[in-house]
């Protein structure tokens, strides 16, 4: 718990390049994970996964095959980023956003590449988020990860089966549409389990509200709103592709983006909506407490109302003077009860015809 929310602060308070650098200066944060290279070499008729290639092995496959993938796990290593951007011709302040994580999701564009932001899941378990960038232009896909972990394996997978294969015989674009849609999709197991969550502690506030329901509540309200911040200008990225007349993008490609950006609306219309309801459910809890509060107090209340009167009456036979009614006959005390009881039942009886009790 302590390490997540070391985390959380550490993304609240991101990593900027010193004030007065000159743009497109990259520099190493001091946390940042040892980088390591896979590559992915796609022809129509074949593949090849390669792990730990050479800079030298890359720009000899830049010429050799009609597609291939360079996947960066880790930002540690300056030198090697920025030879992947002299590689492929890659912006430096596109490269300074890669280096400096927790940027918004956005797409930009340049002569002959596109730049695409936006933050992953990379651990489903715990909910993890990191910074993933895109880079790709008409024969070269280019991915940046702060550490090992994606929802890469199923497209991984589909360039490996055998043809026809819609990646291996597209060109980059479709593949960085795949990945980006892999990492939309995998936001739907997230939604879905927090929205599951929601719906038992509805159903226990219903039944029996106990403290620990506020807590759970705000927790995951807590989660909903970085989910919420996290997709919600997702949306404008991909209209941006959507909308770009660059001529690596195909309108195939776009029409597939535009089933992504439908995914993604999707995912914030359920986020949103999951928000209202912890809200509600939260107003709802303190509704049912100040309820039972006020439930116990009237209780109380009325308990009091009746021996109010008995304690009165007590009080009064209490007293030790010589002159006292009935202190010399013998059913004085017996009778005494007897209007006690008869002036409590008379109480009860009064505050129910009232719809009291």
């Amino acid at each position: 718990m302590a390490s997540h929310k070391s985390e959380k602060r550490a993304r609240r308070h991101a990593r900027r390049t010193p004030v007065g650098a000159s743009p497109g200066t990259l520099i190493a944060d001091p946390a940042a994970k040892r980088s390591a290279l896979n590559l992915t070499l796609i022809s129509p008729d074949a593949c090849e996964f390669v792990d730990n290639p050479s800079l030298e092995d890359v720009a000899a496959a830049c010429k050799r095959w009609p597609l291939i993938w360079l996947d960066c796990v880790g930002l540690a290593n300056i030198e090697l980023i920025a030879e992947i951007g002299r590689i492929f011709g890659l912006h430096t302040l596109a490269l300074e956003d890669v280096v400096n994580t927790g940027q918004r999701p956005k797409a930009e564009f340049f002569d002959e590449h596109a730049f695409f932001v936006l933050s992953m899941i990379d651990d489903a378990r715990t909910g993890r988020y990191e910074q993933i960038s895109f880079f790709f232009g008409k024969n070269f896909v280019v991915t940046f990860q702060e550490r090992e972990g994606d929802p890469f394996e199923p497209v991984r997978q589909r360039i490996r089966t055998s043809n026809p294969s819609r990646l291996r015989t597209s060109n980059a674009d479709y593949l960085a549409y795949a990945l980006i849609d892999a990492v939309v999709d995998s936001y739907f197991p997230i939604v879905d389990a927090t929205g599951d969550k929601v719906d038992a502690i509805e159903d226990e506030l219903l039944a029996a509200p106990q403290k620990h329901h506020v807590s759970q509540l705000h927790a995951l309200r807590r989660a909903t709103n970085l989910l919420k911040r996290t997709i919600w200008p997702l949306r404008d990225a991909l209209s941006t592709l959507i909308r770009s007349d660059a001529d690596f993008i195909s309108a195939d490609t776009k029409v597939y983006l535009n089933d992504t950006l439908d995914h993604a609306i999707r995912l914030t219309e359920n986020v949103e909506a999951q928000r209202e309801t912890m809200i509600g459910l939260i107003e709802m809890h303190l509704s049912l407490t100040q309820a039972r509060t006020n439930e116990i107090i009237g209780v109380l209340t009325i308990i009091s109302a009746i021996f109010i009167p008995l304690t009165f009456l007590a009080g009064i036979w209490g007293m030790n003077f010589e002159n006292m009614p009935e202190l010399k006959s013998a059913y004085g005390y017996p009778l005494a009860l007897g209007f006690m009881a008869f002036v409590a039942i008379g109480l009860v009886a009064v505050f129910r015809r009232r719809g009291w009790l």
